[in-house]
């Protein structure tokens, strides 16, 4: 397995990963809340809590299908700002990163 391969493999067990989670979140939320005053407060900011989960799993799964994309182009693995390589120790910890560090800022 080459190493694209090996990164499209990462990158698509984390989009399958993030999906399923959205899914859970968005059950979750369309379950009947509580008519307890005090449970209905909880349940609110439990609820925020999902809904900010679920807008930073979309937007790791849009960064997902573009790292994706820029492997079958075979634009993966070059800084989209700078044209340079992105170091194979960046891309260990965040596999979608589309900028190298110094771009990334």
């Amino acid at each position: 397995m080459s190493g694209h391969d090996a990164r499209r493999q990462q990158l698509e067990d984390r989009l399958k990963e993030l999906e399923a989670r959205l899914h859970r979140i968005e059950d979750s939320l369309d379950t009947p809340h509580a008519e307890d005053f005090g449970d209905m407060a909880t349940e609110r900011e439990e609820d925020e809590v999902l809904e900010d989960l679920g807008v930073a799993g979309q937007q790791e799964i849009r960064m997902i299908r573009a790292a994706l994309e820029r492997i079958e182009d075979g634009t993966y693995g070059v800084c989209v700002n700078c044209g340079e390589e992105i170091a194979e120790e960046r891309l260990d910890v965040v596999p979608h990163a589309p900028r190298c560090r110094n771009c990334a800022g």
